[in-house]
């Protein structure tokens, strides 16, 4: 129960079964992210229901956790009023399809504060835009999943502290958890490779938004050193955390049982060799006992 699956965000045009799973399986990943909708763009489609309850069942089947990631283009610290209000529909359409395709969770990007507006406003935004979208969700719906950004701009959140603000103005909601990116919060300035870097980092974040929040992660290296504020991501090993760290990460008890997922660039043949990869240091990391 404890073991972390480890998978990838799949390609989903042409089915999320036919594509998507088919893709997933010849990676040998354990768990997918998918999108739901065009990740640059604001359009809410209706899903396939036959692709939907045929992606259930064969996730279900083979035990395959599965996640959606919200559009990019989604910012409830936004100054923008059709911004704000495109976020709230296109949020709320990436819970549904979620809800329809037998998601665990939705990740979102926690956005910046725009116009020039202090953090303090833009949260006060955030928290009118999506606790509503929170109190719309059962015990059937997917969970929503903060995920921070490397920092750029006026972000809302950027290091593990950050967390803790955002938590608060949502009134710490049991459908909130976090997505955490490891290219992002190292480009933050956690410096993942640092000796202790990991613990530390997983240490504090538990600290902030509490135990079992932690519902996923986005297994990513950095092509760039921490604290850089750039979100480039590195093939497991080929960047600037390197491979150890994900081993200490997969070792972390606040990881126990909590999916990875790969979004790393080198097409199939590169997403093959990460999956193995981060499976190497899984079986590694998890065959001795677990420690604080």
């Amino acid at each position: 129960m404890n073991r972390s699956s480890i998978g990838a965000h799949v390609p989903v045009a042409g089915g999320l079964a036919k594509t998507g799973l088919a893709y997933a399986q010849e990676l040998a990943a354990e768990a997918v992210q998918v999108f739901v909708a065009n990740p640059r763009g604001w359009a809410t489609p209706v899903g396939d229901p036959r692709q939907d309850e045929e992606f259930r069942r064969l996730c279900a089947e083979r035990s395959v956790p599965a996640y959606v990631h919200a559009p990019y283009l989604i910012n409830f610290g936004s100054h923008t009023e059709a911004t704000a209000e495109k976020s709230v529909a296109s949020l709320r359409h990436s819970l549904r399809r979620g809800r329809e395709i037998g998601a665990l969770g939705v990740v979102v990007h926690t956005g910046s504060a725009t116009g020039g507006r202090s953090r303090r406003t833009a949260l006060a935004q955030a928290r009118e835009l999506m606790l509503p979208l929170l109190d719309e969700l059962d015990d059937e719906d997917p969970y929503l999943l903060l995920e921070s950004t490397a920092g750029q701009g006026a972000s809302l959140c950027a290091e593990v502290e950050d967390f803790g603000p955002y938590f608060d103005v949502l009134e710490r909601h049991p459908k909130l958890g976090v997505c955490l990116d490891t290219c992002h919060i190292h480009a933050a300035g956690h410096d993942l490779a640092a000796p202790g870097g990991v613990k530390e980092t997983l240490d504090a974040l538990v600290a902030t938004v509490g135990e079992g929040r932690l519902r996923l992660i986005h297994a990513n290296d950095s092509q760039d050193v921490a604290g850089a504020h750039k979100d480039r991501h590195a093939s497991i090993g080929a960047g600037s955390i390197g491979a150890d760290p994900f081993g200490e990460l997969l070792a972390h008890p606040a990881v126990a049982g909590v999916p990875l997922v790969i979004e790393t660039p080198g097409g199939k043949e590169g997403h093959t060799a990460d999956v193995a990869r981060l499976k190497e240091l899984r079986d590694g990391a998890q065959s001795g006992p677990r420690s604080l």
